[in-house]
């Protein structure tokens, strides 16, 4: 009876301890914070390698960070109103999309402002962005908390070098440029001399192969990442726009984190930031070889012809009479040239 009564008061006191451990573990990943990233990037882009493989594990003794890809859970230019809505925690967002919002952020979206990876960290460490962040936060309810390297944007056209040699903004006459569908996107496109042509990133493939466009814009890195290369023949190498994507949290998010949580958070961004922009820096110096073993055309056209006519489009555009007085010298000021 004893050893009975034993038993049972064991077996007991076990499940018990099993119940309370179960439930302090289902307590305590329940008071991880969530961290939800959404881009229209695909799982082997390098800023998504990178935010998977340096941010995800920095942060992961109090959040559980969940990247999603290729535009799965937020459609490609939606994630920051998703943000701003309280629906979504994270995503990798670009200059274009704020523009959207702010239009004084298509300063950073112009061809041929930033000169290197280099300058646009300086840019955005400076206390020229400053303001820009401010009014992210106060009227979006988005904080950028770091700057990701994307690339020099090359054009990459379906025709042959033969049957057409792009080597001034004229010889982009009627071709149909793909370029993302906001207005900054859509206004660089035909700055370029090229007829834009507004569609989704998860669309670009089949619409180069079915000749629905003629070309699209990209930097290297990615022009192989979506094997493009496929479906078209010849790169031209414009390096119009340097460009660059923000990591961006939602400010309610933030605010809600601890000091020593904030400042996690904000290192691992920038240890993320760094870890993309290394690996594309290194992709985007090996990859013309590649391009080439594929069969395609790479060429260098006149790009002072490009330059020039790029930045006189934006004199006097809507775009120009949004940018704060004084930020562009700034900028330049920042860089090497």
């Amino acid at each position: 009876m004893i050893n009975k009564l034993t038993r049972r008061t064991a077996m007991s006191a076990l499940l018990a301890a099993g119940m309370l451990t179960s439930a302090a573990g289902s307590s305590f990943a329940a008071d991880k914070i969530q961290l939800r990233l959404a881009t229209s990037g695909s799982e082997t882009d390098q800023r998504s390698v990178a935010m998977a493989e340096v941010f995800g594990p920095a942060v992961a003794a109090f959040a559980d960070f969940q990247p999603s890809y290729n535009g799965t859970i937020f459609a490609q230019g939606t994630e920051l109103d998703a943000i701003s809505r309280g629906n979504l925690e994270m995503s990798i967002a670009s200059a274009q999309e704020l523009a959207q919002f702010f239009p004084e952020f298509s300063i950073f979206a112009t061809g041929y402002v930033h000169q290197s990876a280099d300058h646009q960290v300086a840019v955005f460490n400076d206390p020229l962005m400053d303001p820009f962040k401010k009014t992210a936060e106060d009227d979006l309810g988005v904080k950028l908390l770091s700057v990701m390297y994307l690339g020099r944007r090359q054009v990459n056209l379906r025709q042959s070098k033969d049957e057409l040699t792009v080597m001034t903004p004229a010889d982009l006459a009627g071709v149909n440029l793909r370029m993302p569908g906001t207005d900054a996107w859509q206004f660089l496109g035909a700055a370029l001399g090229a007829a834009p042509t507004p569609m989704a990133f998860s669309e670009v493939y089949t619409g180069l192969a079915t000749g629905a466009v003629d070309g699209q814009d990209n930097p290297l890195p990615t022009v192989v990442d979506k094997k493009f290369y496929e479906v078209t023949n010849q790169i031209v190498l414009t390096s119009h726009l340097v460009d660059l994507n923000y990591i961006a949290i939602g400010k309610g998010v933030w605010d809600s984190l601890t000091s020593e949580q904030q400042a996690t958070v904000q290192a691992a961004a920038d240890a993320a930031a760094e870890a993309g922009r290394t690996k594309q820096l290194e992709l985007e110096g090996s990859l013309v070889a590649f391009l080439e073993e594929q069969g395609m055309s790479v060429y260098e056209p006149d790009l002072t012809a490009f330059r020039e006519h790029v930045q006189a489009q934006y004199i006097g555009s809507e775009f120009a009479e949004s940018w704060p007085e004084g930020v562009l010298e700034k900028i330049n000021a920042l860089g090497s040239n």
